[in-house]
């Protein structure tokens, strides 16, 4: 039984996001609003998400737009406060994702004993933010020393809207990555949140490096998932569970999640698992 299927208790686990409302420190934070109405608003959409029927939860800073490559320490500590405040809530196993910090990402998941991480950890992108080199030799001895041998990794090969320097096909990058520090599983993006990944990039990047878990990580809907599942081990789901299937509203403010988006997707993930 691969650790997937032992984590999650199911083959083609469902990983849905938990966009934290903007946090303090953040541009888009308001003056007016409190710690603990950001842990109400995320407890609501846990609770939405775990009726729904989801495998598991992935905690994300997504409103800390524009995001640090060395965050600031207010960011991972309201992060760990957050999920402190949903910890005896939660039903499925989770994990953190310290947008872009891989560093802060560790750091968090021991804090608050995550299952998970999901992270840019190696690599060199160019992007709105400038250009970014991902140390995995300093964040590996940290993982160590921490230490969290139990700590699944899950790695972007592909980061959403940044471009890679690294011109060898995303295959070989795998690869190559995979023979270095062993991920536990490889993250495919499309350009952007909510965008289509080729399954054809999917399936080249695990008949590569079989041995690994890949998961299609953006532009899961229900008339796109059992094509992604096809080839891929799990999927990672965040715009398409939101009211309207929208990442934000007009005011740019964090989107709720919709129970009953999660259950019709989520039912359709259940009867293509009858197939398998």
């Amino acid at each position: 039984m691969s650790w997937i299927e032992s984590m999650f208790g199911v083959r083609k686990p469902i990983i849905a996001m938990l966009h934290l409302d903007a946090l303090p420190g953040d541009p888009r934070f308001r003056r007016e609003t409190s710690i603990q109405e950001i842990a109400a608003h995320a407890g609501a959409d846990l609770e939405a998400l775990q009726n729904g029927g989801v495998d598991g939860v992935l905690f994300s800073n997504e409103f800390s737009l524009p995001y640090q490559r060395t965050m600031d320490m207010v960011t991972p500590a309201a992060m760990a406060y957050v999920i402190g405040a949903l910890r005896s809530e939660l039903r499925v196993p989770f994990g953190v994702d310290a947008i872009s910090d891989g560093g802060a990402t560790l750091e968090l998941a021991a804090a608050v004993g995550a299952d998970f991480v999901r992270g840019t950890f190696s690599g060199v992108y160019v992007g709105d933010g400038g250009l970014y080199n991902n140390d995995f030799a300093t964040l590996m001895r940290r993982k160590a020393a921490l230490p969290l041998d139990s700590l699944k990794m899950l790695y972007f090969i592909n980061p959403e809207s940044d471009r890679n320097l690294d011109l060898r096909p995303l295959q070989e990058i795998a690869a190559s990555t995979i023979f270095k520090v062993h991920p536990d599983g490889l993250c495919i993006s499309a350009n952007a949140a909510g965008q289509d990944v080729d399954e054809e990039l999917i399936a080249a990047v695990k008949s590569r490096n079989p041995e690994v878990a890949v998961l299609c990580n953006t532009g899961c809907r229900p008339d796109t998932i059992i094509r992604k599942l096809c080839v891929a081990d799990a999927a990672v789901v965040g715009t398409y569970f939101k009211q309207g299937g929208k990442l934000e509203n007009e005011r740019l403010e964090n989107v709720r999640v919709d129970a009953a988006r999660v259950r019709m997707f989520m039912d359709v993930v259940r009867e293509f698992r009858t197939t398998l």
